[in-house]
């Protein structure tokens, strides 16, 4: 569900909080879903905890949907959001999710925490992720390698011109949601972002990108700058978005109408689609022939996988209740150790080992216990930089 708005915001409250503080202590999951190998060799989340301590925090820099600090020397932590990824700063709000799965009333730190701080100031804050699409990753340069180095201009930072937007339009032959979720094309526009700029633009999802008038790209290039710089405006705090928005009425795969106008649902790029009929129609003769993009073409390096489970769609509903039976039960006992953990290790305690029974290919709520922070290193792999 993060979007530019949501991660911008997390940027945001992250560069108001914690720039020029020092950690103090940290705290990452053994969870070798989430947190994923850095540039030229793998590490364990003892080394990414050691590299971490006694670091300055010095900016926090956002590309599209992907976050990373930087601190007074290298490595640099990035955190690329997925479905359910989120920062959570302790007594500071950061902004509102449609689907939040943290509530401020939990315990603290949550048992979904992936990289958690304390800073020296004793603020403290936390990367989560309930569904574990999230990427916790630690590179020496984020901008210079993949998953950043791949991603199209930011739609905040570097808004295309409009000339330059209807040039590359009219040589993409696809459909044109799946080409706005093409984060090399544009970074930052995922599922909500992409249905309500096409509302807003009157254009059908399925309309064939090189198909557009010159009308059609100015229209849709305005309301891609209105909807993404209206939504960082109010921190991505959704109770604030217009009324008038499609945002408020396209969640759930649900009928329902947005300003008299009954809303209907399609796949488009890969993805659960909510447009108007009405308004959003079809021209010209290639337009009939447009077909949802392959997933791969439109997914954020491994947010392909987001398709999968993508929780608007209710045909996999029998299937979602068949893993969740059997998954579970599994994931209980895990889930609740991450939690502890951390609080161990928030008060001194001594170091947890990683569950014995994890298994990787558990369900997306499985979650493994923490490896001990550990501020002298001890027994830690060295990090080497370059």
């Amino acid at each position: 569900m993060p979007e530019l708005p949501e991660v911008e915001a997390a940027r945001r409250a992250l560069e108001a909080h914690c720039v020029g503080r020092r950690i103090a202590r940290c705290a990452v999951a053994d969870d070798p879903k989430v947190v994923v190998a850095r540039a030229g060799g793998g590490v364990t989340p003892v080394a990414f905890e050691r590299a971490m301590v006694g670091r300055t925090i010095v900016a926090a820099r956002r590309r599209g949907k992907n976050l990373w600090l930087r601190l007074d020397a290298p490595p640099f932590p990035s955190f690329q959001f997925g479905m359910a990824g989120a920062i959570y700063i302790k007594g500071v709000p950061v902004t509102k999710y449609k689907r939040s799965v943290v509530s401020s009333t939990d315990e603290w730190p949550s048992k979904y925490s992936k990289f958690f701080v304390e800073l020296d100031d004793g603020l403290e804050f936390s990367f989560t992720d309930k569904r574990r699409f999230a990427r916790v990753r630690l590179f020496e340069d984020p901008e210079t390698v993949p998953p950043i180095s791949d991603l199209g201009p930011d739609a905040l930072f570097e808004p295309m011109s409009v000339d330059n937007f209807a040039d590359s339009l009219s040589g993409k032959r696809i459909g044109i949601k799946a080409l706005l979720l093409d984060q090399s094309f544009i970074s930052g526009i995922g599922n909500w972002i992409a249905d309500e700029v096409l509302y807003q633009s009157r254009t059908h999802p399925l309309q064939i990108a090189s198909s557009l008038s010159r009308e059609g790209c100015e229209a849709l290039h305005q309301s891609i700058q209105e909807v993404v710089k209206y939504a960082v405006e109010v921190d991505a705090d959704c109770d604030r978005f217009p009324e008038e928005w499609l945002f408020h009425h396209r969640w759930g795969k649900k009928p329902g109408k947005v300003n008299g106008k009954k809303i209907e649902f399609i796949t488009a790029g890969g993805r659960t689609t909510a447009y108007v009929p009405q308004l959003q129609k079809l021209t010209g003769m290639q337009s009939s022939k447009a077909v949802a993009a392959n997933p791969k073409q439109v997914a954020e390096n491994d947010d392909a996988k987001e398709t999968e489970t993508d929780p608007e769609d209710a045909d996999n509903l029998n299937t979602r209740k068949r893993v969740a039976t059997s998954r579970v039960a599994r994931g209980k006992q895990n889930r609740d150790a991450i939690g502890a953990g951390l609080r161990k290790r928030k008060n001194g305690g001594g170091k947890e080992k990683p569950s014995s029974d994890y298994n990787e290919d558990d369900a997306e709520t499985a979650e493994p216990k923490i490896v001990s922070t550990n501020s002298k290193g001890d027994n830690a792999d060295p990090v080497t930089r370059r």
